[in-house]
């Protein structure tokens, strides 16, 4: 609500007999102005009537017989009326843009320079076809207007002392103590051609380096005739040459490229050994299989997990010894199976059944035989014969037994010509280890000697 100030000026005008007097009013007049007025008599002719600021103005008098019939005063009434907003815009006050713009000016106005001070800097960056050298936006330092939380420290690997091998020289019967990397290099060059593949003789290294582990952590001496060496030279454990002989064999030999691989080969496979539940496996490994590795507990009597019967196609590809023909005479075979000749029915003498084959392994090798009526187990007469496989086949004539092998060693673990026709194939070390290795994983040999 509103207030308005309203000024109405009414005439008096005489009653005549007989007739009611008559009111005149005047509305419509806006606050504190007022517009000429027509004001009507009771006879109808117009009066009018005009104020300014400083008063009212007389009436103009009548003419005629209207003068002697009346006489008009004026009276002024000031009062405060309540006016509805709606009512104002009757009296000309209603909103338009056009009219009132005082309002709306001054917001428009910083509006317009608002948005003028957000597109010229986009305007001056925004990038160009033919500009040959772009603004590039400035890097805002990383520190500014953000918490940031420092980068951790990078772990500090931690080394351990390299371990030592003592090697018991069949040849002086001394003691030579060495690092255990000079050592795997004497086993690999003493146990591998150096002929073969980068990643088959690192294969070998990581095998030797995992038999002397285990010796090690196991603190075994056995089969050292002193006691006071880890492990011997000679096939019983790993063949080993030392690495100062090596080179300069193999330098007069004009093999100093097959050297340098051979280093290469250790020095990649550097502290690595392969492990089954935490601990160093036996990494036992022969030259060739006869298509087929052997289970351990059909060699050596023991069940080991990880030492399984697998496939090894490519020695019968690769190996020159693959197969070997000898003849023996049957009392030689006698003797060295410590049997009599007495023992072989004269008509298994003719047709050569004093020796057959009762059962066979995993690995196509002969699991058990009979011979002159006594049951051996292949390995046994692979020993005792002198035999390069627990495979063979034979056929007699006369006193003769002419004796085929296939394959070279005894079957159980990584065949090196195997392995080598793996890393022809583009195999690497570890999927060949993985190959003839049942579920092994790889570990570090110093940290695990040095907590032992």
């Amino acid at each position: 609500m509103k207030e308005a100030r309203v000024q109405v000026k009414v005439p008096l005008v005489p009653r005549p007999l007989g007739k009611e007097s008559e009111e005149i009013s005047v509305f419509g007049v806006e606050q504190d102005k007022l517009a000429s007025t027509n004001l009507r008599t009771v006879s109808g002719e117009p009066i009018t009537a005009s104020s300014t600021s400083s008063g009212p103005s007389p009436l103009k008098e009548p003419t005629g017989a209207a003068a002697g019939r009346m006489h008009v005063p004026v009276v002024e009434l000031d009062q405060f009326r309540r006016v509805k907003r709606r009512r104002m815009r009757t009296f000309g006050r209603g909103r338009r843009w056009g009219k009132n713009t005082a309002r709306w000016q001054p917001a428009a106005a910083v509006s317009t320079l608002l948005a003028l001070a957000l597109l010229i800097p986009a305007i001056l960056v925004w990038p160009r076809a033919n500009d040959p050298d772009p603004v590039k936006p400035i890097p805002v330092p990383s520190g500014v207007g953000s918490i940031t939380t420092p980068a951790p420290a990078p772990a500090v690997p931690v080394t351990y002392p390299e371990p030592q091998v003592r090697v018991y020289l069949s040849a002086t019967g001394t003691t030579m103590n060495l690092p255990l990397e000079e050592y795997v290099t004497g086993v690999v060059a003493a146990e591998m051609p150096a002929e073969f593949r980068l990643e088959a003789l690192k294969a070998q290294a990581i095998a030797a380096r995992t038999f002397i582990v285990r010796r090690l952590a196991a603190n075994d001496t056995s089969g050292v005739p002193s006691g006071e060496a880890d492990v011997t030279d000679t096939v019983s454990h790993q063949v080993f040459i030392p690495p100062d002989r090596v080179k300069a064999d193999w330098t007069r030999l004009g093999k100093a490229e097959e050297w340098k691989k051979l280093q290469q080969a250790v020095r990649e496979s550097r502290d690595a050994v392969m492990t089954y539940q935490g601990k160093a496996i036996t990494a036992s490994f022969f030259s060739t299989s006869n298509g087929y590795t052997e289970n351990a507990e059909d060699v050596w009597g023991n069940p080991v997990p990880y030492l399984q019967s697998v496939d090894s196609p490519w020695d019968k590809k690769l190996a020159p010894g693959f197969e070997e023909t000898i003849t023996l005479k049957r009392s030689e075979i006698l003797r060295k199976l410590n049997l009599s000749a007495g023992s072989i029915p004269a008509t298994a003498q003719q047709n050569g059944g004093w020796m057959e084959v009762m059962s066979t392994t995993q690995g196509h090798r002969i699991k058990e035989m009979r011979i002159a009526g006594t049951t051996f187990s292949g390995p046994e007469v692979r020993k005792l014969l002198g035999l390069r496989s627990s495979q063979f086949s034979w056929k007699t004539d006369g006193d003769e037994v002419e004796i085929t092998t296939y394959g070279y060693g005894h079957g159980v673990g990584m065949s090196q010509w195997g392995a080598n026709g793996m890393a022809q194939e583009g195999h690497t070390a570890t999927q060949i280890l993985k190959h003839y290795y049942t579920g092994i994983s790889f570990g570090q040999a110093s940290k695990m000697l040095a907590s032992q």
